[in-house]
């Protein structure tokens, strides 16, 4: 009855061959596959190999009875588990997916979500290994070692027997390290020839056309999947081309399943974003996977005002009010400072406002819309012109570490390291990802760079490439800090700026530079601007240490893939990662 459905559903491919043929699309190699499994093609062992077949499943050693269940125990002690349900074997099927609650022997993909098949699908489509050739050709072995299940369609053929066009495809499921709950595993794909896409029985014509394979995930649930965007059509090919890890190999794509919900099935995850229709820290948001692509998901909900330089109540104003600091003390440029006096005067060349803040004289009647700071009596970006030391950037106007006060959910950290792409921003701990080459994880959560281990810097320095440099030191025609501020000990605090010819080279290493850039007829001012700031719990960090840390060891990992092709401008990084605060990373699947 099978073969005869079969044959029913091919009379209208055959009379439509004349019109239908489609242009022969070039092979397409790439990523190799993991071999050395033993067996005659070193994919696995005869015994663990799917007899010849279509539209079967594995049977086992003799391939005669019924489908058989696999034990996954091997690999996987704790079983695995899989969008809420914890399974302890799998069904592998011929139609290139291995699925969870019973055999599937259907040919045509059908969408996700399918009723109550759970499942994962390297290539979906209508495998037919019947087309001869075996071991070079037509194999479907798998192998289970301690941690890891392998398995491999090797140059298969499509329905009906065909073998002129073969596609050859891996699918590796893995262990995730320390930093996993039980159950969690990873998921490697790997496509090294991609050939056709479709068996005749789905409309497909020498292999092309019809109803496409589909890669992806499903949780059985009719709610709950994720698939790769070119499923079902003709681009899917392009798997075999392109990769969703950041600097992959063609042909690789990777996936974690955590908490039992499928992540790093998306690319761009973890890059600031603003979130439609929000203002101020509501406006603030971070990428997120949804399904295949991302949204923007909010970050921040409205919190009482305060003195941080945001839109804390998210109404469009900063700083409004005049009850943000003690009595004796104003908000300026998102600190508390204390109030200057008009009889004790301001450093030369500022006078004392109306609001109690030492102000560039020729600002003082100036008033610049929201955004906006006024620099030698014009309105400018609030942040436009300023540089900041080592391990700071500018916020409000002023320079600040951008790691002060970021809470981060789980165990991850705040990125301390100014050279990185997400400085500022809540990144999971090294135990959770790897470091880069030449770098170390520390208990901490950090990665360090192997010559800085062990390396410890006085206050106002910082470790780079073994030694300790100053972080106040800058190139010759560059000012640190804002107007009216000097770098001292590796912060910005109030005092007069010396001229930039005025012959002092700051030095590059062996250690701080105590008076960089102080003048000396106003240290007091300096060193009293500074206590202030800490009284009021300035958020400016006092440059005593060179990592900021969030919490003790361990893991409870956010996944997916953060795949950045572009730098952010400096402040707009500090601006979204200061306040990607109790950022929540959930995976919506559609």
């Amino acid at each position: 009855m099978i073969a005869l459905g079969r044959l029913q559903r091919l009379l209208p491919t055959a009379c439509a061959l004349a019109g239908a043929l489609l242009s022969v699309t070039p092979d397409a190699q790439a990523i190799p596959l993991l071999n050395g499994f033993g067996g005659p093609n070193g994919y696995g062992t005869p015994d663990h190999c799917v007899h010849p077949n279509d539209d079967g499943s594995y049977a086992g050693a003799d391939g005669t009875g019924a489908a058989e269940a696999i034990d996954l125990r091997p690999a996987f002690a704790g079983g695995l588990r899989f969008f809420g349900r914890t399974f302890n074997s799998f069904y592998l099927n011929t139609n290139g997916n291995i699925t969870f609650n019973a055999a599937l022997f259907t040919y045509t993909p059908q969408p996700f979500p399918v009723a109550e098949q759970p499942m994962i699908a390297p290539w979906w489509a209508d495998v037919d290994t019947r087309g001869g050739g075996q071991p070079t050709r037509n194999t479907i072995c798998y192998h289970i070692e301690p941690n890891r299940i392998v398995i491999t369609w090797n140059n298969v053929g499509y329905f009906n027997a065909q073998n002129n066009r073969l596609n050859d495809f891996q699918m590796v499921l893995s262990t995730s390290g320390t930093c996993t709950t039980g159950g969690d595993f990873d998921v490697e794909f790997r496509y090294n020839r991609c050939e056709w896409t479709t068996g005749s029985a789905s409309g497909g014509t020498n292999g092309l056309g019809g109803t496409p394979a589909q890669v992806g995930f499903d949780a059985g649930n009719r709610m709950n999947f994720v698939a790769l965007p070119m499923s079902r059509t003709s681009a899917i090919l392009d798997v075999c081309r392109t990769s969703n890890v950041p600097g992959g190999a063609p042909g690789l794509y990777r996936f974690q399943i955590r908490g039992g919900v499928v992540g790093g099935g998306c690319t761009g995850a973890g890059q600031p974003c603003t979130v439609a229709g929000q203002m101020g820290a509501c406006g603030m948001g971070v990428t997120i996977c949804s399904g295949m692509s991302t949204t923007c998901a909010q970050v921040n909900r409205p919190r009482p005002r305060s003195c941080n330089g945001f839109d804390n109540d998210c109404d469009g104003m900063i700083d409004e009010g005049n009850e943000l600091c003690p009595a004796s003390q104003v908000c300026d440029r998102g600190q508390c400072v204390e109030r200057c006096q008009p009889e004790l005067g301001c450093l030369t060349g500022r006078t004392c406002s109306d609001r109690g803040t030492c102000v560039e004289t020729s600002c003082l009647d100036v008033t610049c819309p929201a955004g906006q700071r006024c620099a030698g009596g014009r309105c400018t970006g609030v942040c436009d012109g300023v540089s900041c030391p080592w391990a700071q950037s500018c916020r409000a106007g002023r320079c600040v570490n951008p790691c002060a006060d970021v809470v981060c959910d789980g165990r991850d950290v705040c990125d301390g390291d100014p050279r990185s792409m997400t400085f500022g921003q809540c990144v999971p701990g090294c135990q959770c990802r790897p470091c880069a080459a030449g770098s170390s994880c520390q208990p901490d959560g950090h990665c360090t760079v192997d010559a800085c281990t062990g390396v410890t810097c006085p206050s106002g320095a910082h470790c780079e490439e073994g030694t300790c440099r100053d972080s106040c030191a800058t190139a010759p025609d560059t000012r640190l800090c804002p107007a009216g501020e000097v770098c001292r000990v590796g912060e910005c605090v109030p005092g007069a700026t010396a001229p930039l010819d005025a012959g002092v080279a700051p030095p590059t290493d062996a250690g701080p530079r105590p008076d960089a850039g102080r003048v000396t007829d106003v240290g007091r001012v300096a060193d009293a601007g500074r206590d202030a700031g800490r009284d009021s719990g300035a958020r400016v960090d006092s440059g005593s240490t060179l990592r900021w840390t969030q919490g003790s060891t361990g893991c409870a990992c956010h996944v997916g893939v953060t795949a950045r092709s572009t730098r952010w401008p400096f402040a707009a990084l500090a601006l979204g990662a200061a306040l990607a605060l109790r950022r929540r990373r959930r995976f919506a699947r559609g």
